[in-house]
């Protein structure tokens, strides 16, 4: 599944995403384009907002797509 896919399943806004996440509208945008790369840390702390809401474990290699900067 995608960011998108698992904002979705969240029910979230990519706003309401962000927030859950502690990241800036801005930066949560372009995690889910895929367009521009993210930290690392970035994508731990979507991974983490995901799994709270889910309640279960989301890896951020669970996530398809995430450009990370190495």
């Amino acid at each position: 599944m995608t960011l998108e896919d698992f904002r979705l399943e969240c029910q979230w806004s990519k706003n309401e995403m962000a927030r859950q996440a502690g990241l800036d509208f801005g930066t949560t945008n372009k995690a889910i384009k895929g367009e521009e790369p993210i930290s690392l840390n970035t994508a731990n702390k979507l991974a983490h907002a995901i799994s709270r809401k889910l309640g279960r474990t989301i890896r951020i290699q669970d996530i398809e797509g995430l450009n990370i900067s190495s």
